[in-house]
């Protein structure tokens, strides 16, 4: 198994991409979430789908980690961008097809490469993520909670972004919110968010520009119709962000998808306590098909709940 990280020039941006595996295996590309650099995709998991002959890919979103940096508060691109960059990256590796896996805003992305440029997309998970397009059912989806809601409309104050002890324990604590009833793994946390700032290029740009850029495309959109990759859709039954709700919507919207409940989880990645369980159904899920398996089912598979 191979592991390498690069800086993929597309002319008007450079993004930092790491794949790990065989060049020939089926490819997994990882699609983080708002302000969120690759990091979060942690190495132990990346190595362990790719050893279960998988080619994974993690990238660094424009404006966090490694790659190209707008200044804080001046994003220099629109949020299409950020779903353009999907493709111009899979092009730049020379993947005709992927197994797009996104996490909250990068599902929402996943969702619009799948919609829009359908032979491009092997299959979708979307983890911790809301219906992107217009949907059939356009019943009210529940908001998230007032621990979550209170962060966006009544912010704590920003720490000092020279201090980086000061940055650490801001972004630890904006993350806190985010967790499910399993609860909030500080140690993990910071960690984590120590390795993010110390390779982020503008840790201030990172967490302030995507927010800036969200929802300003003036495009029609797509339809949730228009999607008919195999979908596997992993939500959280604690998610404070889109509760489980938002999942189930997406599950049925989506022909042929499966729904995988996740006892305790938040709006994260599942975490340690239930990740061999959602490693085993993304791989199910990726694994090698016909391709007249690519389009999608007529009837919905039931849905799944881990243990718990």
């Amino acid at each position: 198994m191979t592991m390498t990280e690069e800086i993929v020039d597309l002319g008007d941006v450079r993004l930092c991409v790491e794949t790990f595996g065989r060049p020939g295996d089926p490819t997994i590309l990882l699609i983080s979430g708002a302000a969120e650099s690759m990091d979060g995709w942690d190495r132990a998991w990346c190595e362990g789908l790719a050893a279960a002959g998988r080619r994974v890919v993690r990238y660094d979103h424009r404006d966090t980690g490694r790659s190209t940096s707008s200044p804080a508060g001046h994003p220099s691109y629109p949020g299409s961008a950020l779903t353009g960059d999907v493709l111009r990256l899979l092009d730049a590796l020379d993947v005709d097809r992927a197994h797009l896996v996104g996490l909250s805003m990068g599902g929402g992305i996943a969702q619009e490469v799948a919609a829009r440029h359908p032979d491009r997309v092997a299959s979708l998970t979307l983890v911790a993520t809301s219906p992107a397009g217009r949907r059939q059912d356009e019943s009210p989806l529940p908001p998230p909670e007032p621990r979550v809601a209170d962060t966006f409309g009544n912010p704590p104050p920003e720490p000092d972004w020279t201090d980086r002890e000061a940055v650490v324990d801001h972004l630890v604590e904006s993350y806190r919110h985010y967790s499910g009833s399993l609860g909030f793994d500080v140690p993990s946390a910071r960690r984590l968010v120590e390795h993010v700032v110390a390779r982020t290029v503008d840790i201030e740009a990172a967490t302030k520009n995507h927010w800036l850029v969200a929802g300003d495309d003036d495009d029609e959109g797509f339809a949730m119709t228009d999607i008919v990759a195999p979908t596997l859709v992993i939500h959280g039954t604690t998610d404070p962000m889109f509760p489980l709700a938002h999942g189930e919507a997406l599950s049925r919207e989506i022909g042929g998808s499966t729904l995988l409940r996740v006892p305790g989880m938040g709006h994260e990645r599942p975490p340690v306590a239930v990740r061999a369980q959602a490693t085993e159904a993304i791989l199910r899920h990726t694994r090698p098909r016909p391709l007249d398996d690519h389009h999608g089912g007529e009837h919905q598979q039931p849905a799944q709940q881990l243990p718990g």
